[in-house]
């Protein structure tokens, strides 16, 4: 649903929340945010300051790989 929402934008985290419809932010980036960074298909506009002020995600390669075979 992540790989989804992202498709070819940048979204920040409170954008991809509203996108899923979801507002606990610790279940999200559990069960959502951090399994993609772990597998590599989401990646942070800034990977050196996690906490960045305008911090914002976007598909790898192979995120838009696997969004390619959906």
């Amino acid at each position: 649903a992540l790989v989804k929402i992202l498709n070819e934008r940048e979204l920040s985290v409170k954008e991809i929340m509203e996108a899923l419809e979801l507002n606990h932010r610790p279940t999200f980036r559990t069960n959502y945010l951090h399994p993609a960074l772990d597998e590599g298909y989401v990646i942070p506009l800034y990977p050196e300051q996690p906490s960045h002020p305008k911090q914002k995600y976007h598909l790898t390669e192979k995120g838009l790989e696997l969004l390619k075979q959906q």
